[in-house]
């Protein structure tokens, strides 16, 4: 059985998968498409309405078929809330997320950090990537419960009561950030509510302790929350400030900067959430804004062809001949960055001690000679090539007369957000 951590993931065998939360919890799930919303109001699987297809919710369990989920279904989120509306999570001992496959077989434990006030939790989603199905753990939670959760996933909730008043939201925001952009040349970029979601988380642990900072005092990564609250990423991006007190302002502190200009700037961003949050004392505003393009088998394929044209640009530009794409060495790429992130390590050796000639051993490459390059932190395939060439290390790889054939692997979802991974043979 897998242990997992905030944005680890593991690949889940066919059949029909049973899902529990011992305690004083209520499970519910969502089931949505690559957007992250639902189709309407009955994918949301709850007390009134605890049969949905491809997923069942009874008192001891969640069960979930992915192969009789609606039609365009790609994901199903799993979340709870204590089972006495009124009391918060921080109250309970801090829920435990049971998976367990076909003949009752465990496969995963997940408890994340526990919750203080939040009422809601999102612990995990099941999604398809490619012809795979994966589980990835979560933990983003949401103070205003099941409503709260419910709109961002597009599910129509009717309240008497209105929420509390926040701290001035996105009014105007997009209509900014894409006349910004159009006049870069780039194109527009859309709000999405899990992105929004994470900026808001991030942007409140910084104002509760006064800090700009990557990392949360909670431990998590601003790129682990996007992950947390439902969000697969092909390339993603942040700006962190403190001090604007509009999102207008906002976004002129944004372009005063090489760096947050080109980030703002960014072609490949499709997509954003903001976020600003008050510092309970003196009033300032900590805003964190999130770019990201949503994760697609297709885009995968894209990316991953790019980075292999750009490698043999370089090649070129010393005489040498281009590097041929390689099934089995991008099979063992892929899944070196896949374990980078479920794992949370940065290295060569895997915490089981496999080498790169060994992975590509195991997915079947009889090259004779084996050179592997990583990185992370990097957004785009033009900068991490960029980054290789300027290590002399991974240049030397890049450049080595004897490599003929190379594959590429990239995740996302990681402290440092993107994992990347070429596996060179000859």
């Amino acid at each position: 059985m897998s242990e997992l951590v905030p944005g680890g993931n593991l690949p889940l065998p066919g059949g029909t998968l049973t899902i529990r939360v011992p305690g004083p919890f209520d499970v519910s799930a969502l089931v949505t498409d690559d957007t992250g919303k639902v189709s309407g109001d009955a994918d949301f699987v709850f007390y009134n309405q605890p049969v949905v297809p491809g997923a069942r919710l009874t008192e001891e369990s969640l069960t979930v078929d992915p192969r009789g989920l609606r039609s365009g279904a790609s994901r199903v989120t799993v979340l709870v809330t204590p089972a006495d509306p009124g009391t918060p999570l921080g109250r309970l001992p801090a829920p435990t997320l049971l998976v367990s496959g076909p003949g009752g077989r465990a496969l995963a434990r997940f408890t994340p950090p526990r919750p203080q006030r939040e009422t809601a939790l999102l612990l995990a989603e099941i999604y398809r990537r490619g012809t795979e199905w994966k589980l990835r753990a979560l933990g983003q939670g949401y103070a205003e419960g099941l409503a709260g959760i419910a709109r961002d996933f597009g599910v129509d909730v009717t309240e008497d009561d209105a929420p509390p008043a926040a701290a001035p939201g996105p009014d105007g925001f997009l209509e900014l950030v894409n006349s910004v952009r159009a006049a870069a040349g780039s194109p527009p970029v859309s709000l999405d509510a899990r992105l929004a979601g994470a900026a808001r988380a991030h942007a409140a642990d910084m104002a509760a302790h006064g800090l700009l900072a990557s990392r949360g005092t909670d431990g998590l990564s601003v790129h682990q929350r996007v992950t947390a609250a439902g969000y697969a990423y092909l390339t993603v991006g942040e700006h962190l400030v403190s001090g604007p007190r509009t999102p207008g302002e906002f976004v002129e502190y944004c372009l005063t900067g090489e760096q947050s200009r080109a980030t703002l700037y960014e072609r490949a961003y499709t997509q954003t959430g903001l976020a600003s949050v008050a510092h309970p004392r003196t009033g300032d505003l900590y805003w964190t804004a999130l770019w990201a393009r949503p994760f697609s088998a297709d885009g995968l394929a894209r990316t991953t062809r790019e980075v292999v044209e750009l490698t043999n640009a370089e090649r070129a530009g010393e005489g040498l001949p281009p590097l041929l794409a390689d099934a089995p060495l991008a099979a063992a790429a892929q899944a070196h960055s896949d374990d980078m992130v479920a794992r949370a390590f940065y290295s060569h050796t895997s915490p089981d001690g496999g080498r790169p000639w060994d992975r590509a051993a195991a997915a079947g490459s009889t090259r004779r000679t084996i050179g592997e390059n990583i990185a992370c932190g990097q957004r785009s395939p033009a900068e991490v090539v960029r980054g290789w060439m300027n290590s002399p290390g991974h240049r030397a790889n890049i450049l080595k007369p004897d490599f003929t054939h190379l594959g590429v692997g990239l995740a996302g979802g990681g402290e440092a957000g993107m994992y990347w991974t070429q596996l060179f043979g000859g």
